[in-house]
């Protein structure tokens, strides 16, 4: 995505989207030129770029792991923050550059590499590696029913974070329907509380409420629609009942009153959860590890519980379906040789989202994007709130990926702000409908 306020969100879910490992402070000094692995790869050889934090440290073990077995193989990569990576990557596609193991977010990006005929059909040539991927995850990898891009690392779903010492004191449990959430917010109001820490100076955040409430409503195809194009998609009820519901809790208080400038890039609307400010926080998996580093004592003690979005009553969605960053996603490119293709295609199919790759995951509490995980995860460090999250994902009906990346950018901005307004209570929900169908046209 282009828009700025897409690049804050992606940096915020996977350039810090888990536990960073203790070793990372040097890993990241040298982020800026990339590294080369021992033995590099020749001029004709694959080549691989991908982010710092997050699963930086799990795909540096990966591909150091096939050097060190493949000499005739050798995949080079380096490493780039988040913003300086998408800056790079759009010019090197562009111009027939790029690397061969392609990293993205799938969405409308990848739509644009297959019509573009900048990606190769991985469908028949990677059968090995789809078989250990979560099909949910897969799902977001297929353009017209074929295979272009394969989850390369954790999913991260969204959740529904809370403090028990708040719960406990105001003698509340987690909410299961929306009618129990809204009865909730009356009762940390009066004990002081604000009921959902939220971080609206980074708009972001404001995506996870419509999605849920879109989904529990009317399901994905809702959503989907408006991903097809229809003239106006918008209009499905179940984005203005969404909408509606989201104004009635922000005027019964559910927000708080400073929500406008909270910010999620400095995790602000993590800290009033941990310092017992506010009760709840709706964010995705990726806030974990700033919990960790910000609120050990918490996490140690068993304070931080995380529970799913309720459900809706009346509602057609599958109460299973989540909605966050399903993974990211390695695609390969139809520029580079026969050779480096070759290379990519094998190290898709023998390495990626294997025993090992899976184990560096759950050492750095990072949710795999793989199938039959059960066993690494179990007493692991991290094991409840992991097997919790990864069943959110292994068993999830749907799995929407975060609306301002499945859409073009254009009408990714104008959600943004339109979705803004909504939440400060200066647009009405027929307004969001008119401006959103606009876009469509």
């Amino acid at each position: 995505m282009s828009s700025h306020a897409s690049r804050i969100m992606l940096t915020r879910r996977h350039a810090i989207g888990g536990l960073l490992a203790t070793g990372l402070a040097a890993t990241l000094a040298a982020c800026g030129g990339g590294t080369r692995p021992g033995g590099g790869a020749s001029a004709d050889g694959a080549t691989v770029w991908f982010l710092t934090g997050g699963s930086e440290m799990t795909m540096r073990d990966s591909f150091d792991r096939w050097n060190e077995a493949h000499a005739d193989q050798q995949i080079t990569y380096e490493v780039f923050a988040n913003d300086a990576y998408k800056e790079k990557i759009r010019t090197a596609v562009g111009s027939g550059n790029a690397p061969t193991l392609l990293y993205s977010w799938a969405g409308g990006t990848l739509v644009d590499y297959v019509s573009n005929d900048q990606v190769i059909d991985l469908t028949d040539l990677t059968a090995a590696a789809q078989e250990r991927l979560i099909p949910s995850l897969l799902e977001i990898g297929k353009v017209d029913g074929k295979v272009y891009a394969l989850p390369n690392n954790n999913t991260q779903p969204v959740l529904i974070y809370y403090n028990k010492e708040v719960f406990a004191a105001a003698g509340a449990e987690p909410p299961t329907t929306w009618d129990e959430l809204m009865a909730l917010i009356p009762v940390f109001t009066a004990a002081g509380y604000i009921p959902f820490a939220e971080a609206g100076a980074s708009q972001w955040p404001y995506l996870m409420w419509i999605q849920y409430l879109t989904d529990r409503i009317g399901g994905p195809e809702v959503f989907n629609r408006v991903l097809a194009g229809e003239a106006g998609a918008w209009s499905d009820p179940a984005f203005t009942e969404a909408l509606t519901k989201i104004q009635d809790m922000v005027r019964a208080g559910g927000l708080g009153d400073t929500y406008g400038s909270v910010d999620a890039d400095s995790n602000a609307d993590l800290a009033l959860v941990h310092t017992g400010k506010a009760a709840m926080v709706l964010q995705g998996s990726w806030v974990y590890s700033n919990f960790l580093a910000d609120a050990p004592d918490m996490v140690a003690s068993g304070n931080l519980g995380y529970t799913t979005f309720p459900t809706v009553a009346g509602g057609k969605g599958d109460p299973s379906n989540v909605t966050g960053n399903p993974a990211n996603y390695w695609s390969v490119t139809s520029s580079a040789s026969e050779e480096a293709r070759q290379a990519a295609i094998a190290y898709l199919n023998e390495e990626m989202l294997t025993d090992a790759y899976v184990a560096k995951c759950v050492e750095q509490g990072l949710i795999p994007g793989a199938l039959n995980a059960e066993e690494a995860i179990k007493g692991s460090e991290f094991e409840d709130y992991l097997t919790f999250g990864y069943n959110l994902a292994k068993n999830a009906g749907h799995f929407q990926m975060s609306w301002d990346q499945a859409l073009p950018s254009a009408q990714a901005q104008e959600l943004l702000t339109n979705l803004s307004q909504i939440f400060l209570l200066s647009q009405t929900p027929q307004e969001f409908v008119e401006k959103m169908n606009a876009t469509l046209a």
